[in-house]
């Protein structure tokens, strides 16, 4: 009798026990109605501690991420700023400094190249230029450490604020024959050159804030002419459909131009107009390129710009090669136009004493592409912008001013 109890207790126990673990594992399966109505932990993504609904999109530097499936999947653009490059340039010894500059921050390497530079490539026109030399004699000593600025003081001009306008040919063109005209004038005239001029009314092609060449800047300059930056400033909004050209002009049968409307900027008076002689290029010899600037002022060039140099801070700039594991992605450059304005000697990588090339305007912001500084690129083989590279320097023809005084 006891025995049959044991067992009878037993199988109902055991019955118990099953129809216990039946219903949690049923609770396991299918949640309550508060539950189910709360998603918190079946949907949605955490980022850094945060919670973020199912189909949520979040920004990290130039990639957007999209929270599917409780899992974040983001996009795989290169960006403009990166992070591990500027602290594998700061922690090496490269002879220059890097830093993240928060206008940058949120581009992709490739709207960088279309929005902060704008020269295209050196036509065949313009390498098949012949070279001119200076008339400085063969004995004239060139000094260690030369700036124009130095030379002529009040004739030479900062460079202007580009943003977002892919116009370097642009920038660099009107800087430098501004430059070239205050020195060949012997400071009568000091106006800086408008680039806007340029941007808006040199339309072949239609490249505008789109790139453009600097030998049609020079055509331009020569056969049109330009007005003041205070005559023609820059529009705030650059991708504006009224951005047309705001000036006008007539020849007076002699090959000098003469506005025929007033400043876009009412506030100048003065519409004249500015032209210059044919341009020419400088020899690519370093010491070439440097008796010129002595001689005659400013040059430009073109250069190659790789992505390290959007983190340029201080120091003798080199391209240095992205450490990432993706790297042909950042093995990438385009063309940018700049004025060269002098060089000089520093103490560079590993402490070695470098040569490098100065410049005045780089033209991708009023602080020299962000970072307060005129960058210096290194002199020599690996340069970004040497000897080798400035193979098409458009000086400003030598007689800039005729006998008389006035602008050709």
């Amino acid at each position: 009798m006891w025995a049959g109890c044991k067992i009878l207790i037993l199988a109902y126990l055991t019955t118990e026990i099953w129809m216990e673990r039946q219903y949690f594992s049923q609770q396991d399966v299918d949640p309550g109605a508060e539950f189910t109505r709360n998603h918190t932990i079946l949907e949605g993504c955490y980022r850094d501690g945060q919670y973020y609904e199912e189909g949520s999109v979040i920004k990290e530097n130039c990639n957007s991420c999209t929270c599917s499936g409780q899992q974040w999947k983001c996009s795989q653009h290169v960006c403009l700023v990166q992070p591990g490059l500027i602290e594998h340039v700061n922690k090496g010894d490269y002879g220059w400094t890097a830093q993240n500059y928060s206008q940058f921050w949120g581009m992709t390497l490739e709207e960088g190249f279309k929005y902060r530079l704008g020269t295209l490539p050196p036509s065949p026109l313009l390498l098949s230029m012949n070279e001119v030399t200076t008339s400085l004699p063969e004995t004239t000593d060139l000094p260690e450490f030369f700036i124009a600025s130095y030379k002529w003081p009040g004739w030479t001009h900062s460079p202007l604020d580009q943003k977002n306008c892919a116009a370097s040919w642009a920038f660099s063109t009107a800087s430098v024959a501004a430059d070239r005209i205050a020195i060949q004038s012997q400071g009568r005239y000091t106006a800086n050159l408008s680039p806007q001029n340029l941007i808006s009314c040199c339309a072949k092609k239609r490249h505008g804030c789109n790139s453009g060449s600097v030998d049609r800047a020079w055509w331009y300059l020569r056969k049109r002419g330009l007005v003041s930056h205070a005559c023609y400033p820059l529009f705030k909004d650059q991708n504006a459909t009224n951005n047309g050209c705001a000036m006008a002009s007539r020849s007076d049968g002699r090959g000098k131009r003469h506005a025929t409307t007033p400043c876009p900027n009412s506030i100048e008076k003065s519409n004249r107009i500015y032209q210059c002689s044919p341009p020419y290029r400088v020899s690519s010899n370093e010491t070439e390129i440097m008796r010129e600037i002595m001689q005659n002022g400013p040059v430009q060039a073109i250069m190659q710009v790789h992505e390290d140099f959007f983190n340029y801070k201080t120091g003798i700039y080199r391209h240095i090669t992205s450490t990432n594991e993706d790297s042909e992605k950042y093995r990438k450059f385009r063309t940018h136009a700049v004025k060269l304005t002098g060089w000089g000697t520093l103490r560079g990588a590993q402490g070695q004493k470098e040569k490098f090339w100065g410049s005045g305007s780089t033209s991708m912001d009023s602080t020299n592409c962000g970072s307060g500084r005129r960058p210096w690129w290194l002199s020599g083989e690996e340069s970004a912008c040497n000897a080798r590279d400035v193979v098409s320097i458009p000086g400003l023809g030598r007689s800039l001013v005729e006998r008389n005084g006035n602008p050709l």
